[in-house]
Parts: C-alpha cells; structure tokens; sequence
C-alpha cells in the first residue's frame, strides 16, 4: 500500500507540471492584461495536435516540434488579439474581464467544432519509440516520457520568470502590471506589452499541448476541462507569481493523485473545486500571492 500510495503521487507530481505550464500561461495574460480568455484550454488543444500532425505526417519527434507548436500558436495568439481582444484594451477592468470572458466563449466553441470536423471526435496520442519506457527506483516507475515533460515545463516556467525579472521587456511587463497609466507617462508602449503577454500564453498554452499530446491523450473537447484546470492552479497558485502558480499545479496534481488513490478516481476532478472554494475563502490572493495594501 504504500509503494502504491508514493507511486500516486508521483504521478500526481508528473500530471501536475503540465497544469502548472498551463496555467501559467493562463496567469500570466489575466496578470498583465486582465484578459479573462476562457479558450485557453482550446489553444493548448491546437498545440497538442500540431505535434500529433508534425510526428504522424513527418515524423518530427514531439520534443523537436515544441518551438513548432509555439511558433503556431504564436500566429494563432497574434490573430486572436489583434482581431477580438485588443478591442477591450481602454474598457475599465470589470467590463474588460466580462468582455474578454464572453470572447473566450465563442472562440472556444468555433475552435471545438472546427478541431471536431477537420480531426474527429477520436482520441489521439503521440505513441513513439520509447513511450512505453520507464524508470524503476525503489519499485517506484517514473515513465520517461512524463518526468522529460515535467523537466521541460519547469525548464519553461524558470525561463519565463527569469525573462520577467531580468530583460527589459519583462520590466515593462511587470512595470505595466503594477501601473498601466504610469508606465504609459514613462514611455512604455502597454498594447506592445499587451500582445507579447498575449502570445507568450498562448505558445505556452501551445507546448503545454505538445507534452499532454505525447504523455496522455488529446481530443476537440479537452479545452473547458483544462481551462477550468488552469483557473483553479492559478486561484491556488496566486496572480503574480509564476512559480506559485507552477506549485500550485504540482499541488493539484497531488492532490488529484491522493483522492483518486483514498475514494476512487471517479472523485478526482471534485477536489480541484473543492481547492478553489477552500482558497478564496480562506486567503483569496492565493498561497504564494500577496494581498494588496
């Protein structure tokens, strides 16, 4: 039982690094722009079959193919805020997240149908030569499909954070988020730094596709449950922080793992709820967020 119960969370660890790549994506856009964009998960779907395509057709290994799926998704993001999102720019907050909101809506139903009626309604997976590989230690199996995505998307996640504190762009990023008007008096263009922000989520949204498409499996209608997914991580992660919400991910993922493991997996999904009430209602800013004032 217990060598069952640390290989529960193991995986729960692995699964979790793909929430948390997700979700920072997620954050990261909602944090800079107050863009509520709710076709998140649909965006981390294209990517997901972009790789499924480039290795069946080509033969490009999932791993080679993940700047690939960001550069699609990096002309998706463009298209998407420079058609719809950047309308909302100037509206105040509240009416800009209940725009963006709706936005997201429709966006994620036309790319559902659209993804349904080019690629069907099947289940795909990338399956390659070493996917069925693993690793033993101590009778724990760690696949070496889903610890080489977890090493990936902690490698993304520390790249970002350090692009944010380091380059200058990623100063203006956090200057804009801190005051938009101020850093506008200052010289700063914020519709540049809105779009960035807007494409760096969705090529990570893209590539956090690519390592769900080659360690579990993807279809059409995946993009509202991983989208619920990266809302309640970055709730539990906290807006701001993009190694709190990458814990917060490697949290629920464990999380998940241990409830699947105590009353079934039928009840795993009912945790991640239970999380999000339990987190705004105790300490709203999140675990690793800091309250304002």
């Amino acid at each position: 039982m217990v060598e069952t119960l640390v290989q529960n969370i193991v995986f729960g660890l692995l699964l979790g690094a793909l929430y948390g790549l997700a979700a920072v994506g997620l954050s990261l856009v909602f944090g800079v722009t107050k863009f509520l964009n709710v076709a998140h998960g649909e965006l981390l779907m294209l990517g997901g079959y972009a790789s499924f395509w480039l290795f069946n057709l080509y033969r490009v290994d999932p791993f080679l193919s993940l700047p690939l799926a960001a550069l699609a998704l990096v002309v998706v993001g463009v298209v998407l805020y420079l058609l719809l999102f950047s309308r909302t720019v100037k509206m105040d907050e509240e009416q800009k997240v209940q725009t963006t909101m709706l936005i997201g809506f429709g966006v994620s139903v036309i790319l559902q149908n659209l993804a349904q009626r080019l690629w069907t309604a099947d289940d795909r997976s990338i399956t390659t030569a070493y996917s069925r590989m693993s690793w033993t230690l101590f009778d724990i199996r760690f696949p070496i499909v889903r610890v080489v995505s977890m090493v990936v998307a902690l490698v993304l996640v520390i790249a970002l954070h350090q692009f944010l504190q380091r380059s200058y762009f990623g100063k203006a990023i956090r200057a804009t988020v801190e005051d938009w008007e101020e850093a506008t008096i200052i010289g700063i263009d914020t519709h540049r730094v809105y779009l960035v922000a807007f494409i760096i989520g969705a090529a990570l949204a893209g590539m956090a596709g690519t390592l769900v498409s080659v360690g579990y499996s993807i279809v059409p209608s995946m993009g509202l449950e991983w989208t619920l997914v990266c809302l309640v991580v970055m709730t539990l992660g906290g807006l701001g922080s993009i190694i709190g919400t990458f814990v917060g991910g490697l949290i629920l993922g464990v999380a998940q793992a241990l409830t699947a493991f105590a009353v079934g997996g039928a009840y795993r999904q009912v945790v991640g709820l239970l999380l999000f009430l339990l987190v705004l209602a105790v300490r709203p800013q999140g675990l690793f967020g800091v309250k304002e004032g």
